[in-house]
């Protein structure tokens, strides 16, 4: 029960603080994801580093950081696309300094550097263009809103129904704990909130807020297993801390890092 109970007020504290930060204004909103950000990045680098693998840490979030930060004003149309080239400037410093380094396995130091920044950075950075739809300075948070509402419903739902009357296993050799219960109804309570979303938020019709339903749940189930690879990779229950009861950063938004890129490209298409 007290673990219950802690993992529930972590739950209600995070949402509120993460909703309330997309929800007031831009500027709270760049804080928002540049905070998951870096936490999110120390988080999967803490994790490789237990098998003897030396990352370029600082090197790394410093690039995921000046990721979102590009696209975040450039999605406003403040500045030009040569903002790019300082990012790509900083991804081949990763292999100038590896060369000083004299580590054991330069290369996979590399990898594991880039690899956090295309798992993480890039993926978060892509809601600067669902804030900011079609190149606007006009600040809209409720298709991000929306879409993370579908994403926490799903997963809510998917662990009541998991627990309550999971048999099948979903997906045993990477989560042994995921059934194919708990998914079908984790999408059935994604699709009801699907339809109380689109009473709200009327920038999209029912029909698409089904099929961006369908996103967060499908896709989003590949997003948590393949964190959930991850961290068995790593031999650890958790990516993290910071949230009692919840985990770390990558716990919370694993099902958004895959899912996410699909949900701006479904945007981009339907635009």
């Amino acid at each position: 029960m007290n673990n219950l109970i802690k993992r529930s007020l972590t739950g209600l504290v995070f949402v509120v603080v993460v909703v309330g930060a997309i929800a007031i204004n831009k500027w709270l909103f760049l804080i928002l994801f540049l905070g998951i950000i870096v936490l999110g990045m120390n988080e999967f680098y803490n994790l490789v580093s237990q098998k003897n693998i030396n990352v370029q840490r600082i090197n790394g979030i410093i690039i995921g950081v000046s990721v979102f930060i590009s696209n975040y004003f450039y999605a406003q149309s403040l500045i030009g696309s040569k903002i790019f080239l300082v990012v790509i400037f900083l991804v081949v410093s990763v292999f100038i300094i590896e060369l000083y380094r004299k580590k054991e396995k330069p290369f996979i130091n590399i990898a594991y550097t880039i690899i956090a920044v295309l798992y993480i950075a890039v993926p978060f950075s892509l809601v600067n263009y669902i804030v900011f739809l079609n190149s606007s300075t006009i600040y809209n948070s409720h298709l991000l809103l929306g879409f993370l509402f579908l994403t926490w419903s799903y997963d809510s739902f998917a662990y009541v129904f998991g627990v309550s009357f999971g048999r099948h296993r979903l997906f045993e050799r990477i989560s042994p704990k995921k059934s194919w219960e708990g998914f079908l109804g984790g999408v059935l309570l994604s699709l009801l909130t699907a339809y109380i979303i689109s009473l709200f938020f009327k920038d999209l019709e029912f029909r698409q807020w089904i099929f961006v339903s369908i996103i967060a749940s499908i896709i989003g189930t590949f997003g948590d297993l393949t964190e959930s690879m991850l961290k068995r990779s790593e031999n650890v229950k958790d990516a993290g801390n910071i949230l009692p009861g919840h985990g770390g950063i990558l716990d919370r938004f694993d099902a958004v890092l895959l899912s996410l890129p699909i949900y701006f490209i479904y945007l981009q298409l339907i635009s």
